[in-house]
């Protein structure tokens, strides 16, 4: 038996090359150089490589700056916000452990987040958005604030926003019709149901499907998937997390697209060539590149 930590082979290359919507490099094992080329044996040509805090959205700029494949998006986590604000004694996150900063050390952090959102390899403020799973009531407000200085960026900007909604829907689609949404706004690891993609729909928000959606127990993302309108629908790894089936549990990295465009082509009823040419196209659209 293979060890579960071993990478999954290689897929069979797609024909018409697509976009990683949403990829971590920084906590993928090897390169930047051996990832990209990886990706690019199978089709996959273009990353989008995202921030998560101030250090990695820096190192995202850098690293799109470097390599034409790679766009950026920067931005504090919701999980980060609550972290600058109120401390992290446990050291959950990459930056270890952390004293409470207050509001004015988040006033800091999306300063930096701004600086960066300038610059023309940035194609993105994200991922902001809300975490009810993991932040807690005492953390709502320095997350909630956090997520409207981001949309407020990515608009001034002329950025695409990239959200991340874990268990909280109804208040990230909230807070984007109260301060009004980005022109590009994209809704990354969908996680929502059908009901809800036909509201994002409406609102002409894109949708980006990772990994997940091969999971035995994904139903309601696929519902959701087979209701998304074709150009609005994008794909993405999340890696290293969110491996696709069959290889769940094992390390993610973007030239296994190809395993969740053929899922999703399955759950269309279309061609993965066909979707292919539809995804490569929506996500340059959605990151204006």
């Amino acid at each position: 038996m293979p060890s579960h930590a071993e990478a999954p082979p290689p897929p069979t290359p797609l024909r018409v090359p697509v976009a990683d919507s949403h990829t971590h490099l920084d906590m993928q094992s090897g390169t930047v150089e051996e990832s990209l080329a990886k990706a690019a044996s199978v089709g996959v040509t273009t990353v989008v490589q995202v921030g998560c805090d101030v250090k990695g959205s820096r190192w995202a700029a850098e690293t799109a700056a470097a390599h034409d494949a790679v766009h950026a998006t920067v931005a504090l986590h919701p999980n980060e916000a609550p972290r600058i604000v109120h401390g992290d004694p446990d050291g959950w996150s990459r930056q270890g452990a952390r004293t409470a900063g207050g509001s004015g050390a988040l006033d800091e952090a999306l300063a930096e987040i701004d600086r960066l959102a300038a610059l023309p390899q940035v194609r993105g403020v994200g991922e902001t958005g809300l975490d009810h799973f993991r932040t807690g009531p005492d953390g709502k407000d320095a997350q909630e604030r956090s997520f409207r200085a981001h949309i407020e960026m990515a608009k001034r900007h002329g950025k695409a926003l990239v959200i991340h909604d874990r268990d909280a829907h109804a208040d990230v689609l909230r807070i984007l019709k109260e301060e009004g949404a980005p022109e590009r706004t994209v809704f990354h690891c969908y996680s929502g149901d059908a009901a809800m993609a036909e509201i994002c729909a409406r609102a002409g928000y894109y949708m980006s499907f990772a990994g997940n959606m091969t999971f035995k127990n994904a139903q309601p993302l696929r519902d959701a998937l087979a209701v998304a309108p074709l150009e609005l629908v994008l794909v993405e790894t999340d890696a290293p997390f969110l491996t696709p089936a069959p290889y769940r549990g094992r390390p993610n990295a973007p030239y296994l697209i190809p395993v969740t465009v053929r899922a999703m082509a399955a759950v269309r009823g279309v061609d993965e060539d066909v979707l292919a040419t539809a995804i490569s196209a929506n996500t340059a659209r959605a990151f204006d590149y």
